[in-house]
């Protein structure tokens, strides 16, 4: 059973994607902030910030010293313990760690 309806409904969306962004890595690989799943729908704290289930979530963010993708709910995150817990949250919630799990072919 597919994850996503676009995945059930097999139709093509466009997503603006920065030019220098990194390539989609692999089903299973480390993120390496490409940032399509984020431009395409956001995670479910993605949702919340937003406020909507498609399009691009509000707290991605470019990094140009990085040249990629970043969280802003992680990286933007305030300091001290309500931050660090933001921080914690977030990264579970984007499963940060558990490697690419978007189906998806840019072209």
């Amino acid at each position: 059973m597919p994850e996503r309806i676009y995945d059930l409904l097999m139709l093509p969306r466009r997503i603006l994607i920065h030019p220098a962004a990194p390539p989609k890595p692999a089903v299973g690989s480390p993120c390496n902030g490409c940032g399509l799943c984020c431009l395409l729908e956001p995670c479910p704290l993605g949702m919340v910030l937003s406020r909507k289930r498609t399009g691009a979530c509000v707290a991605l963010r470019w990094s140009e010293e990085e040249q990629r993708y970043l969280c802003g709910a992680i990286s933007d995150a305030p300091r001290g313990w309500l931050g660090r817990l933001r921080q914690r949250l977030a990264r579970r919630w984007i499963a940060a760690g558990a490697g690419c799990d978007a189906h998806l072919t840019a072209m």
